[in-house]
């Protein structure tokens, strides 16, 4: 690249590499966004506010933000704002930063080819989610970290700074056809503590292997929204501040399907849990959770039928 003052320049590079923005996904457009500004510096906010700088990108951090919204970019001509909230955590703020960065690529890829078709509005918001997370968190390093830690969130939060909800949706992304996984956290609601729902889930499945994977099993895994059920792994970990871990959910009411194993961690704060990460998987791959078990040491319940 001759310059690098202008996201133009990248958005040229994408299109003169790949042939259409259409033909690469938001994991390749990320992968050379590193490589060109990001490679061998430390994924910190400095370096973030730099690159965003070098992409010629005005930061402001602002005191008021309307309801719902962490961040918003404008364009004036060849002038291009970023707006974040200056008392979102430090994760947030690079988040948002990447975030409209990629919102911005989107009207840059017309600009350079008036022939392409834009994303809609609610794709290129998930779009630039995607793009902006796997900037953060390299699949390979985060694989890697992934498997090293036993599938923890709450660890894995802890290593790379990053919230517990931004690395839930990228376990989900890394191992997707790699094998069969549930993974929820779980939240106390603002008004009502006493309330905890469902915030954030993910899953993947065994692309390899359809047999490694649940069927059939409706209603099992809760989603966003759902309350938490009396007498399961993530109820007694809130009410007892503790991580647990279940042997064997069985499936089946013949009890002779392999069933799944689940642990579920929270996150203690002030001596209150504040998030629980709930885990599970097929039974087979319960040694992909031994780093984790071995870790925190959780109590352990020998089995539970058709519930988490």
């Amino acid at each position: 690249m001759k310059s690098l003052s202008d996201l133009r320049v990248f958005c040229t590079h994408i299109i003169m590499k790949y042939g259409s923005p259409h033909g690469v996904s938001e994991e390749e457009k990320a992968e050379e966004f590193r490589n060109i500004y990001l490679k061998g510096l430390p994924l910190n906010l400095k370096t973030i506010r730099a690159v965003a700088a070098c992409c010629g990108m005005k930061l402001d951090g602002l005191d008021e933000m309307p309801q719902n919204v962490r961040g918003y970019h404008e364009v004036y001509g060849e002038e291009r704002n970023i707006y974040f909230k200056n008392w979102d955590t430090v994760s947030g703020i690079q988040n948002t930063i990447l975030h409209e960065i990629r919102e911005i690529m989107e009207t840059t890829f017309v600009e350079i080819d008036p022939t392409y078709e834009p994303l809609r509005t609610t794709a290129v918001h998930a779009a630039a989610n995607r793009f902006a997370t796997a900037v953060l968190l390299p699949e390979s390093s985060f694989n890697a970290r992934v498997y090293e830690t036993g599938l923890d969130i709450i660890e894995l939060a802890g290593i790379y700074s990053k919230s517990c909800s931004q690395v839930l949706l990228r376990l989900g992304e890394v191992l997707q056809g790699k094998l069969f996984l549930y993974a929820a956290l779980y939240e106390p609601c603002a008004v009502d503590k006493m309330d905890w729902r469902v915030t954030y889930w993910t899953g993947s499945l065994n692309n390899e292997d359809q047999e490694a994977n649940v069927h059939g099993a409706n209603g099992l895994f809760p989603r966003k929204g759902r309350k938490v059920m009396t007498g399961s792994l993530v109820d007694m970990a809130i009410k007892e501040g503790k991580p647990y871990l279940v042997e064997r959910i069985t499936l089946a009411d013949d009890m002779e399907d392999d069933g799944l194993v689940a642990i579920a961690r929270p996150q203690i704060i002030a001596g209150q849990p504040a998030k629980v990460g709930l885990i599970a998987l097929l039974a087979r791959n319960r040694n992909l959770l031994e780093a984790q078990i071995e870790r925190i040491q959780p109590s352990v319940l020998k089995g539970f039928h058709r519930h988490l």
